[in-house]
């Protein structure tokens, strides 16, 4: 069998696994996290269910892998975003990285909802999580926005906390990429977090575009808000 055969063979399966998995986010924004079925993709595609399964065993096993794939685009693009400001203005990446998780969002609404919002009834993760790495990417992109601002917020936000009081994997990566960093900027990471997808989830949802004719501006002046909490200065 030639090198040629093999590649067009690959490059047949990736495109049909591209297809799999459009379809199901096409079937999930239709009909929510239960319409994803193989056997339906399967019907869609003209496809057998046999040869749906070649691909991807279980529904479990598409469902991970969609997981998977969109938080990674998230976190590249929200690390690309932060990365393309200085690290000398800590304030403008902390705006740069919540746009970037806005304008994915709105982008890409189904692939925030498999994230963040409507569990797939029946699904069963993988042990560490459908997207471990992905989420280890993002926990310590959020912890070291917050560790960039710590010289200034740590005024502003020192609390009474204790390593004990968050998850034992958190707590090892922290301390192993931002050694020195207490566990009063855990917290803060969190509540960043929280401040960074509340509205977000709200205009995925449908609840706020028809009361604020401008939600992006809304968006970007609680960002702002959320800089100057942090004892930093907001982009211009």
């Amino acid at each position: 069998m030639g090198e040629q055969t093999i590649s067009r063979r690959a490059r047949l399966r990736a495109e049909t696994t591209r297809e799999i998995k459009e379809i199901a986010l096409r079937l999930m924004a239709a009909g929510g996290p239960d319409a994803i079925s193989l056997r339906a993709i399967a019907r869609e595609m003209g496809m057998t269910a046999g040869a749906i399964y070649s691909y991807f065993a279980t529904r479990d096993d598409l469902i991970t892998t969609l997981i998977s794939d969109v938080y990674t685009e998230l976190v590249d693009r929200a690390e690309a975003a932060r990365d393309a400001v200085p690290e000398a203005d800590p304030g403008g990446r902390v705006v740069a990285w919540a746009q970037a998780v806005r304008e994915w969002a709105l982008a890409n609404p189904e692939g925030f909802r498999l994230i963040y919002g409507d569990p797939v009834p029946g699904y069963r993760p993988p042990e560490g999580g459908a997207a471990r790495e992905a989420n280890h990417r993002a926990c310590g992109g959020l912890t070291g926005l917050v560790a960039a601002a710590w010289p200034q917020a740590e005024a502003l936000h020192d609390g009474d906390y204790d390593w004990s009081d968050f998850d034992p994997d958190l707590v090892a990566q922290v301390q192993g990429e931002f050694p020195g960093l207490p566990p009063a900027a855990v917290a803060l990471a969190l509540r960043v977090w929280g401040r960074m997808h509340g509205l977000v989830a709200l205009e995925i949802y449908g609840h706020i575009g028809p009361l604020a004719k401008d939600p992006a501006a809304l968006y970007r002046a609680e960002m702002c808000d959320l800089v100057r909490s942090l004892g930093l200065e907001p982009p211009a």
